[in-house]
């Protein structure tokens, strides 16, 4: 009776000891570097995952390195973080081309966006903002539209490239308007930027942090922010909504994950760090300065955050005739 007694409590003394050194590994949690995975150089999630990093590292002291896989959408970037252990020393800085549009528009994606990631975090959003070289004839919203209708293909949209989130927003427009506008791919949110600036774009969704410094010089006009409401950071701007396109919204996301798998201790660690530093004034203000809003949440909300984006821009493309360009 003895000896079957300890064999019945072995599995359990060891799935005990197992649960035990999984929470001690994640109160010791970081050991070493931690090192952040993301897009190019220079671009609002590398910039999000630097000046996140620096806040964790002064929290965690150990150092988190941004290493820089640009490329393809993120998609490059993503497939790193998703073949990288799941033992929390390899994070991604995903955003929406890597895990919303990517599912629709690359065939033979080689990671699944949500089978293989485990979210941690939201961390920020940021609205896009529709401009044009201020020589454009059309003084709002309302009048470049009605440019666009007069002249079908001659309004020539600049985008950082497929399935970011200025492709998203131009192929939004056309759903929504029927509109024939030129799609011009450029390489990356700062071509396609400069191409408006130099007129050989008339008009571009440019994500707000680059564009509204141009914007604040005269360098481009602006016509709308693509948010739910106008932006603190620049609040006599109007929404698409309010300018002429109701319902208009397209926005640009960032968020934290871990390869797919990650324990649960470390996911709640990482979660309750992330987000503390989040939901600081400290960072919170200079984000915002920067046309960046932190939008912290919980690995759950992220998740069904992701598959509901997945869907919403599946229907999109489809419908926008996208997947016939």
């Amino acid at each position: 009776m003895r000896a079957f007694c300890s064999t019945l409590l072995m599995p359990v003394v060891g799935m005990w000891l197992a649960s035990g050194g999984i929470a001690a590994a994640a109160d010791a949690y970081p050991s070493k570097p931690v090192r952040i995975i993301t897009g190019s150089a220079g671009t609002t999630p590398d910039i999000l995952a630097r000046l996140l990093g620096q806040r964790l590292a002064e929290r965690w002291g150990q150092p988190l390195v941004v290493e820089n896989r640009g490329g393809a959408g993120a998609t490059i970037a993503a497939d790193i973080a998703a073949k990288a252990p799941p033992d929390g020393y390899s994070l991604l800085m995903a955003q929406l081309a890597s895990h919303a549009s990517a599912p629709t528009l690359v065939k033979n994606l080689p990671y699944d966006p949500v089978r293989d990631f485990a979210p941690i975090s939201k961390v920020a959003a940021t609205p896009l903002m529709l401009i044009s070289h201020p020589s454009f004839p059309a003084a709002n919203l309302a009048g470049l539209l009605d440019y666009a209708k007069s002249h079908p293909g001659a309004l020539t949209i600049a985008t950082a490239g497929i399935g970011t989130p200025g492709h998203l927003a131009t192929e939004l427009l056309r759903n929504v308007t029927a509109l024939d506008v030129l799609r011009v791919p450029y390489k990356g949110g700062v071509a396609s930027l400069q191409a408006v600036m130099s007129g050989e774009a008339k008009a571009s969704f440019n994500a707000l942090p680059t564009a509204l410094p141009q914007v604040r010089t005269g360098k481009v006009r602006a016509y709308a922010v693509t948010g739910r409401k106008r932006f603190g950071g620049a609040p006599d701007i109007p929404t698409a909504d309010e300018a002429g396109l109701p319902g208009f919204e397209s926005t640009a996301w960032y968020g934290m994950m871990a390869p797919a798998h990650l324990p649960n201790e470390l996911l709640d660690r990482l979660n309750r760090d992330i987000v503390s530093v989040l939901r600081s004034s400290s960072f919170q203000a200079p984000m915002l300065a920067r046309g960046v809003e932190t939008t912290p949440s919980t690995p759950a909300e992220f998740a069904t955050f992701i598959q509901s984006e997945i869907v919403k821009w599946r229907k999109v493309l489809e419908s926008s005739g996208a997947m016939k360009d």
